[in-house]
């Protein structure tokens, strides 16, 4: 009782980590360390060890033994992909009614889904700091950090988690996208494995990324009254950013995959 906004005159705030609180730091409690912080560090350290493990695991075939560290984070990142994009595909469809409420509601374990990802997405950052040159990586890098600020205001607040949840279906096309980028390193780009790859890709990538950030882009504009003014800042500029990138991608794939002769392709992406 008491614990919404409409509570009863005389009754103090409790907050969620109090026996019967339901308010978030958006609600007037006092900011306090979010356990969703301690998923991130457990995700990142995570993540770290299976991608200092994965070597071992999935050997590097001949062809990407100069490109280790590569292999084994797209095959890190491939990991990332199936969790959240799969836990995020099983929460809209467990919980179909999630898309009515973006913001204050969100279905069991979908908190800590997000968290995971951020610490997947710090890992990753790392990772590309120190294994890449910055001309290389910049793009990726400012992509990250783009998510990182986004979803960890889902985290911190524990609100637009259902938002940062449709965010996630866009991993389920990274899972082609990784697998791509394994069979070209296997030296595989002529089989028809990666043929099909190339067509699965570029269809879940209109559905699963170019769909999706537009749907994400429309609910901005449409909740735009009822979104604080920072948080919807920041959703804008994010929209604005991922965007033209994804753009810019599903270009680069077209004329990748479907206008350039195979032995080309494998060379610029080695």
């Amino acid at each position: 009782p008491g614990a919404g906004r409409g509570g009863a005159v005389g009754q103090r705030h409790r907050c969620p980590w109090e026996p019967g609180g339901g308010c978030g730091p958006v609600d007037g409690c006092p900011m306090a360390f979010s356990p969703g912080l301690l998923v991130v560090a457990g995700s990142f350290a995570a993540f770290r060890l299976l991608n200092r493990e994965l070597e071992r695991l999935v050997p590097p075939p001949p062809s990407a033994r100069r490109n280790r560290w590569k292999w084994r984070n797209i095959w890190t990142s491939l990991a990332h992909s199936v969790l959240s994009g799969g836990g995020a595909l099983a929460g809209f469809y467990l919980h179909p009614g999630l898309s009515e409420d973006l913001v204050g509601t969100h279905p069991p374990g979908a908190h800590s889904l997000v968290a995971v990802s951020v610490g997947y997405f710090l890992e990753d950052f790392v990772d590309m700091l120190c294994n890449q040159k910055l001309h290389q990586s910049w793009e990726l890098l400012f992509h990250h950090s783009v998510v990182i600020v986004c979803f960890g205001i889902a985290v911190l607040l524990q609100q637009y988690v259902g938002f940062a949840l449709v965010a996630l279906l866009v991993e389920i096309n990274s899972i082609f996208l990784h697998l791509r980028q394994i069979l070209l390193m296997a030296n595989l780009v002529h089989t028809t494995c990666y043929r099909l790859n190339c067509v699965v890709n570029l269809g879940t990538y209109v559905v699963f990324r170019i769909a999706t950030l537009a749907w994400m882009t429309r609910w901005l504009f449409l909740n735009r009254e009822n979104v604080p003014l920072a948080t919807y800042a920041v959703g804008t500029v994010g929209m604005a950013i991922m965007t033209p990138m994804n753009i810019i991608l599903f270009y680069r794939l077209l004329r990748s995959d479907f206008f350039k002769p195979g032995r080309d392709l494998q060379q610029k992406e080695q």
